[in-house]
């Protein structure tokens, strides 16, 4: 049995470094020594990773015969020449041991645990490798579709990463074959198996294709000061820079919205609004609350609220399809966001005391608590909005809405 027909196969790994595999070849050829002679006190184990082969050589100084008194550091001069004709006393015997000489069934335990333990390194390196990458962008091709996940290889490293459903944008679809992009999130250990978890909804998947779309903020002239999202619907980044000659709202969308609409792409169309960094909390606010334009915001500092108030064709725009708006906005600047509208009471609008035969003043009363002082400016809030800023019961708002409702039905 040939041994470099038997261990050539490990040459070629390349996940683990030289040095590591020389380690581990030697450490399993030194306790297969020490089981067939009890030390491997006077033994060489030479390792070519390069050709995949390795040599094992007894080293015993040679003393005349009959004075050997440790037949393991020791070898008589009769055998030592028969094993090189131009040994003499006093010298080093290299003795060649070939695997033969340990027998089939220690050499077949010897490749087992040689196996399991490149395994398990190639395991702890690959562990290693991804986990000093999180928060990098992987690409990667589909390998399979799962009901609860995507396994997809990695188009550097040829490992096997996985997509989870619940780290999918809204809308995502693919199928065996497809490219994928996303940010590698975690590596964790199951069943003492490696698994990289890649994610396309975490912020920072958002970050790293910004960085990679605007040069100014790979080379730190613009810094990215938060972001938030709902994955697939709507997005909102705080930018700053601090050389005043770089505007770095316009550096990220890009002339006619070019850096931008690479990103939306790759996001299924997930709307995102960049804004201007500031410390001054009310600017923050308005421009947060872009599209819309409030015209006063009143803010308490201790409980991080801010009151926001804003003309009547504003108020739709500040809370955005299903609140979403306001609701990324608090979130960006850290302040929770009511918003109202100004006290202007349209032609065509009536006050809600004029409603006091059909709802209660205590009700009232809770509505214009909220800012709301007419019947068009309730409803010009969702059910969900109205249950959020006062203390009426879900019942009480549907009727509410409604008596409000059919006073401008025609």
């Amino acid at each position: 049995m040939n041994l470099v027909e038997t261990f050539s196969d490990f040459k070629n790994m390349k996940s683990i470094d030289r040095p590591t595999m020389v380690r581990v070849l030697e450490d399993v050829f030194r306790t297969l020594i020490k089981k067939k002679y009890g030390s491997d006190d006077n033994f060489d184990v030479i390792v070519n990773t390069t050709k995949g082969d390795l040599e094992l050589w007894r080293v015993r100084e040679i003393v005349p015969d009959g004075e050997v008194t440790d037949d393991r550091s020791q070898i008589s001069i009769s055998e030592a020449l028969s094993i090189d004709e131009d040994y003499e006393i006093g010298e080093e015997c290299y003795e060649q041991l070939q695997l033969e000489d340990f027998g089939r069934r220690a050499i077949m335990a010897a490749r087992q645990t040689l196996i399991s333990r490149i395994m398990e390194l190639e395991k702890d390196e690959i562990y290693r490798q991804y986990s000093e990458r999180i928060g990098e962008i992987v690409l990667g091709e589909v390998h399979q579709v799962l009901k609860r996940e995507i396994l997809i290889i990695d188009d550097v490293t040829e490992n096997e990463l996985i997509l989870p459903k619940n780290e999918m944008i809204r809308g995502d679809y693919f199928r065996k074959g497809d490219m994928v992009r996303g940010v590698i999130k975690d590596v964790e250990m199951r069943n003492n198996n490696p698994v990289v978890i890649v994610s396309r909804t975490d912020r920072t998947f958002l970050e790293k294709l910004m960085e990679q779309e605007v040069p100014e903020i790979e080379d730190g002239l613009i810094t990215i000061r938060n972001i938030v999202r709902i994955p697939g619907d709507r997005a909102k980044v705080a930018v700053e820079s601090y050389d005043d000659r770089i505007d770095p709202v316009g550096a990220c969308v890009g002339m006619k919205g070019s850096r931008i609409h690479g990103i939306v792409r790759e996001l299924n169309n997930e709307n995102i609004d960049i804004v201007n960094y500031t410390n001054n909390p009310s600017l923050y606010i308005q421009r947060a609350l872009t599209p819309a334009k409030p015209t006063t915001i009143n803010l308490d500092s201790e409980t991080m609220r801010a009151e926001v108030y804003l003309e009547a064709d504003q108020v739709a725009l500040a809370i955005g399809k299903g609140g979403t708006n306001i609701k990324l906005a608090s979130e960006l600047t850290g302040f929770e966001i009511d918003v109202y509208r100004n006290n202007e009471v349209e032609i065509d609008d009536v006050d809600l005391d004029e409603f006091k035969d059909e709802i209660e003043n205590w009700v009232i009363e809770s509505l214009k608590s909220i800012g709301c002082d007419t019947a068009r400016s309730v409803l010009e809030l969702s059910a969900s909005e109205l249950l959020r800023r006062t203390d009426l019961e879900e019942e009480t708002v549907e009727e509410v809405l409604g008596i409000l409702a059919a006073e401008f039905e025609e």
